[in-house]
């Protein structure tokens, strides 16, 4: 039979499955998946006036028939699963870009978009449905790729996405404050983060940052564990380092021998990141002398850290949106400024409302002055998010332009000589929700075009 989820793609002969999502209710289109030529439906209750089987649960149904379905793919598919609150992007990013450097067709899916060589297209979810994931891995296979990277969000897991999935390896960055708003608890968070861990075929690597508390919900029995991190005890030990805007020197031991690695990505994160792709290289095969040699000439993901300069002044945008790694970031900034550091920075609508006057505290306390704007309030009302990120506040260097592209403008004014201003929360983000549309913006997209209009600002040339 040919099953689809889609009323719309729906045609004559098909098989509608009706799937319950967050937002939908895949019940509320069987009669247009009729209407437009649906044979049969599976479901979860009702009666129709074509074949129909009611089963306990269509998303149970759907991701045993895909594992059976594609079982062939899966078995020449090596399946790599990336987690944490921070990270997964630039580890999941950096590692697929490496393999195709080594002459290997791998593919990636994640928070910036599916690519295959470049990307195919925009990602809404960090992990799709489970019906568009095979969708996306079929895509990949029929294109030559064996190696297919993905990011695991916790709220992915919690809705099915990845269920029945078996992963050849697992990746463990960090975890830390967020999506409290659908766990409710850090525990609940980490356990659900823990799942893609117990879906690891029995003795395959399981790679985990030895140095976050949370460390020991990932490290199971069943897998073959691997550590890094600034402990004594991590597998990979991570030693010295040295960092500037051009990018980052450091030192790591394994088995007794030292190695030095350099990467163009700056930020103190970044060493675990990056940490991270040369284990994740090194357990598909590859030597470090190699791992080594191609890790300069990786790029960040699209909205990490990525650099506009503008006259003496570096103006950063970044998709930083958690009190971790604001704090993080900030650190690190600090480190390296010559002068001023100016911040432009909102939060999302229906997430986490505790952790807003968290980060603004920390901008405030960190940098000299910050523009508190939109971040895209989805269903919220933005007014009430301004509300929750200033009312706890005591410090007063601080101003609130709800306009995002003003608020840019400002924060680019304020600049002068060897200036640093950070733009904090969308990264590469394309869209900025508000309730059912999608207004577009991009930071970076943004900035280029406020500097060519008002500052007097040529592109630089490649």
């Amino acid at each position: 039979m040919k099953l689809k989820v889609d009323s719309r793609k729906i045609e004559k002969g098909d098989t509608f499955l009706a799937l319950r999502g967050v937002a939908t209710d895949g019940h509320d289109y069987i009669e247009s998946a009729i209407e437009n030529g649906a044979t049969k439906i599976i479901a979860e209750e009702g009666k129709y006036s074509v074949e129909t089987e009611i089963v306990k649960d269509t998303r149970e149904y759907l991701s045993k028939y895909l594992k059976d379905y594609y079982k062939d793919m899966l078995k020449d598919m090596k399946i790599i699963g990336v987690t944490g609150t921070n990270g997964k992007t630039t580890v999941a990013y950096l590692t697929y870009q490496a393999l195709w450097k080594f002459g290997i067709k791998a593919a990636y899916i994640g928070t910036i978009g599916f690519y295959i060589k470049e990307k195919i297209k925009y990602s809404i979810n960090t992990t799709p449905d489970i019906y568009d994931l095979y969708e996306m891995m079929k895509q990949a296979y029929d294109e030559g790729c064996r190696v297919f990277i993905m990011e695991v969000s916790s709220e992915g897991i919690g809705h099915g996405r990845i269920k029945h999935f078996d992963f050849d390896m697992a990746f463990f960055t960090n975890l830390t404050q967020d999506h409290l708003n659908y766990h409710k608890t850090m525990e609940n968070y980490a356990l659900a983060k823990q799942q893609l861990f117990k879906q690891l075929k029995d003795n395959h690597p399981a790679v985990v940052n030895i140095d976050d508390e949370y460390k020991d919900y990932f490290l199971l029995d069943k897998n073959k564990n691997i550590t890094y991190g600034y402990d004594k005890e991590a597998d990979y030990q991570l030693l010295d380092s040295d960092m500037s805007l051009k990018g980052t020197h450091y030192n790591f031991k394994h088995d007794g021998k030292t190695y030095k690695v350099f990467t163009t990505l700056y930020a103190s994160y970044n060493i675990y990141n990056t940490m991270g792709v040369i284990i994740l290289l090194h357990e598909l095969g590859y030597d470090y002398d190699e791992i080594i040699k191609v890790l300069p000439t990786l790029l960040p993901p699209d909205g990490r850290l990525d650099i506009v300069k503008y006259n003496t002044n570096s103006i950063i945008v970044d998709y930083a949106h958690t009190p971790d790694a604001f704090e993080k970031l900030l650190t690190d900034i600090k480190k390296i400024k010559e002068n001023h550091v100016y911040v432009v920075f909102g939060c999302d609508g229906s997430r986490d409302r505790l952790k807003r006057p968290i980060m603004a505290n920390l901008v405030l306390d960190n940098t000299d002055y910050a523009v508190i704007t939109n971040g895209g309030p989805r269903d919220e009302d933005p007014n009430q998010i301004i509300k929750d990120i200033i009312n706890p506040l005591k410090q007063e260097n601080y101003e609130i332009i709800m306009d995002r592209r003003l608020a840019i403008v400002k924060g680019i004014s304020l600049l002068e000589d060897k200036d640093i201003l950070l733009i904090l929360g969308q990264g590469h983000e394309e869209f900025l929700p508000v309730k059912d549309k999608k207004i577009p913006f991009k930071d970076k997209d943004v900035v280029i075009e406020v500097l060519d209009k008002y500052f007097d600002y040529k592109i630089p040339q490649k």
